[in-house]
């Protein structure tokens, strides 16, 4: 497991019920994911900061998004080290590192080494459990 935000949130099951979507609250809390290609941030282009949907820690930059032709918004870094948290995760008879929100550990996806440089990794995020925050100041929703 890495990082370490001192700024945890933490809240009840009934409280993220309450705040979330029925779908947001599978992929987020109960580790579920998206069909795939279902999420219209697999086509999102315009720039902006990837904030977790269930407590708007920040967590991808646009220009670190790109096309993995995998079903799911990809990106190769998180903004910060601390953006997120990995966890070895066996499900699905496979050995994968999860990847949570480094501040309320909302479940987002997975991290495979396949991507492109620089770092030759593919965050492989459910949209689900992402908002886009564009820089020109317009609502993320579309």
């Amino acid at each position: 497991m890495t990082g370490n935000n001192p700024t945890k949130v933490q809240k009840t099951d009934a409280e993220w019920r309450k705040e979330l979507t029925p779908e947001q609250y599978y992929v987020t809390r109960q580790h579920g994911t998206e069909r795939p290609f279902s999420s219209p941030l697999n086509v999102e282009k315009r720039e902006g900061m990837y904030v977790c949907v269930a407590c708007g820690n920040p967590l991808f930059k646009s220009d670190a998004k790109y096309e993995s032709g995998s079903g799911w918004p990809s990106f190769w870094q998180p903004v910060s080290p601390d953006a997120v948290t990995e966890h070895e995760d066996s499900s699905m008879l496979m050995q994968r590192i999860e990847i949570r929100c480094g501040r309320c550990d909302a479940h987002l996806g997975h991290v495979f080494p396949d991507g492109p440089q620089p770092t030759g990794l593919r965050y492989c995020m459910n949209g689900t459990a992402l908002k886009l925050m564009p820089k020109d100041g317009t609502s993320g929703e579309k």
